[in-house]
């Protein structure tokens, strides 16, 4: 804490910092707020992609045993790129999931086996399960970040900035006031002295 002057104009200039401290502090709690609601908001949006992921492998692995058939799926799909859009979430930008482009290529239907039409809808879902939630937990760490810088300026002006103006208003009021007793009692004594001399 640095040591503040103890001149009016130092008082007048922490008073003017103080009210700024109270007038942006509760903007950055709501914006805590907001950003703690978001962040939980998103982890369990991937908790839920997670769950639905399990749901469709336990689905898949029914169809899985038959696999030993001799069938290329890898080759079977072309994807995109994942497709985002921003988003301003409490002052973040984030990325928001469109699409991810998957095109799954033509194929025999006579000398196919029977669970390939399966088969290649459900990968199709997983990997754009999967996209979802690379772009979830994307956003997640975003707001993570961002959360953090915010707690850290809530802390700074609560625990730090507001005391110290406050503590070096109330040092600075203390020093001007015993000045001013200072300066009458002075006052007095030359006064005295004057009407004695005369």
């Amino acid at each position: 804490m640095k040591k503040a002057r103890l001149t009016k104009t130092e008082l007048k200039k922490l008073q003017d910092d103080l009210k700024r401290y109270d007038r942006y502090l509760p903007t950055l709690q709501i914006k805590k707020q907001l950003l703690q609601m978001e962040t939980n908001r998103v982890r369990v949006e991937i908790r839920r992609l997670d769950d639905e992921r399990r749901r469709l492998e336990a689905e898949m692995d029914k169809w899985a045993a038959l696999m030993g058939e001799e069938q290329e799926l890898a080759g079977m799909f072309e994807v995109g790129e994942i497709v985002t859009r921003p988003d301003n979430i409490a002052g973040v930008d984030l990325p928001v999931f469109v699409e991810l482009p998957v095109h799954i290529k033509s194929y025999d239907l006579i000398t196919s086996p029977l669970w390939l039409d399966r088969a290649a809808g459900d990968l199709a879902q997983l990997m754009k399960l999967r996209a979802v939630k690379m772009v979830a937990l994307e956003q997640y760490r975003l707001l993570e970040v961002e959360l953090r810088l915010t707690a850290q300026r809530v802390n700074l002006f609560e625990k730090v900035k507001i005391p110290q103006a406050i503590e070096q208003i109330r040092a600075i009021t203390i020093y001007l006031a015993d000045q001013q007793a200072a300066a009458v009692g002075w006052a007095r004594i030359a006064k005295k002295k004057i009407k004695e001399a005369a």
